[in-house]
């Protein structure tokens, strides 16, 4: 029962940081004069690219730390500091340079391939995503735990299909007010998060501080 719990956390964390409405505005920009056919299969890498960047994290997470001798502790500190300035900039309902840099939005208006950059990395599955998949890791025990870690990855994956998919409906209807409104309420969430993370690491390299 605590093992469906943490993975229902880490699904309502990882769709607050992915925050699939983020990217309708820079989807609908980068997608202008696509037909809806090729809307639809831009949708689909999207999804596809999101989904595979938050398994290979995943399944190969904490080697990666290891492979680089860097402490659980140290990267919860730091995924913690990644999600707060992230969520300052979307408290003012800004786009963080940490998803997307003015040269990449640039570059998206003269790309194809826009599905895979900037669309599915890093203005969905960005540096925020991927830490807090790599720290969820650090609880996951064996390859099981690491292998349920792929249900929030297929259900995040899924809920960016949907956003997208319905990207112009979604704009019209909530218009910018409404957007910048459920980027307030993402940004506090993972302002939280990430503070949670920061305490965490603390507590855990610092162990006196209790």
């Amino acid at each position: 029962m605590g093992e469906w719990t943490d993975l229902i956390k880490l699904t309502v964390a990882l769709l607050a940081i992915v925050d699939p409405f983020a990217g309708i505005p820079v989807f609908l920009s980068t997608t202008t004069g696509y037909t809806q056919a090729e809307r639809r299969r831009v949708t689909q890498v999207v999804a596809i690219t999101v989904f595979c960047v938050l398994a290979v994290a995943a399944m190969i997470g904490t080697q990666m730390l290891r492979f680089f001798g860097i402490s659980i502790p140290s990267f919860l500190i730091a995924g913690g500091i990644l999600l707060l300035l992230m969520a300052i900039s979307m408290l003012q309902a800004k786009e963080s340079g940490i998803r997307q840099t003015p040269d990449e939005a640039e570059e998206a208006s003269e790309k194809d391939a826009v599905a895979v950059v900037p669309l599915g990395i890093p203005l969905l599955a960005g540096p925020g995503a991927i830490s807090t998949m790599i720290i969820a890791t650090h609880h996951s025990h064996g390859f099981l735990g690491h292998f349920m870690l792929l249900f929030p990855a297929a259900l995040i994956g899924i809920a960016v299909w949907a956003a997208l998919a319905a990207a112009t409906r979604i704009s019209e209807r909530l218009g910018k007010t409404g957007m910048n409104i459920i980027t307030r309420v993402m940004g506090l969430i993972i302002a939280a998060i990430g503070v949670e993370y920061i305490y965490r690491g603390l507590i855990e390299l610092f162990p006196k501080l209790i």
